[in-house]
């Protein structure tokens, strides 16, 4: 006999990864941010970096980072300057909007937590994101569609 779905765990993850995803979606709706957008924003939170270096942190190609950073700047959330040092070098950082933005974000995401998550106690959830974090997923091998 076939396994259920439920059985497997990666379909297991798969569905529950799509409906955690759809909710932090939704919570993202407060800014109109996509995750990745938000997820830039928090990378800028601490102060400026390098496209580059932020480019790493995320584990993006640069010119999905491109693409993203354009739309934080359009909305007025993030800009980008040539580094004086070094004038290939473009410095990214957060602006007073996107610092706004960020704390709206946080705050909704911080409730959708609760309603996802509110059922594991803390060694619960800390168990989870340790063991998520050795789930073995190359983003080069499989491009996120967001």
């Amino acid at each position: 006999m076939a396994a259920l779905p439920t059985d497997r765990l990666g379909f297991l993850l798969s569905f529950r990864g799509e409906l955690t995803g759809a909710r932090i979606r939704a919570a993202l709706g407060v800014a109109g941010l996509h995750p990745r957008n938000a997820m830039t924003l928090m990378q800028l939170a601490p102060g400026a970096t390098s496209q580059r270096e932020l480019a790493v942190a995320m584990g993006l190609d640069p010119s999905q980072l491109v693409a993203i950073l354009n739309e934080l700047e359009a909305a007025g959330l993030a800009e980008r300057r040539r580094d004086p040092a070094d004038r290939r070098r473009h410095i990214v950082e957060i602006t007073p909007a996107g610092t706004d933005a960020l704390e709206r974000i946080d705050e909704a995401v911080r409730e959708a937590e609760k309603e996802l998550f509110g059922d594991l106690t803390d060694a619960e959830q800390a168990l989870l994101r340790g063991l998520l974090d050795r789930v073995v997923v190359d983003p080069a091998v499989h491009e996120c569609g967001e």
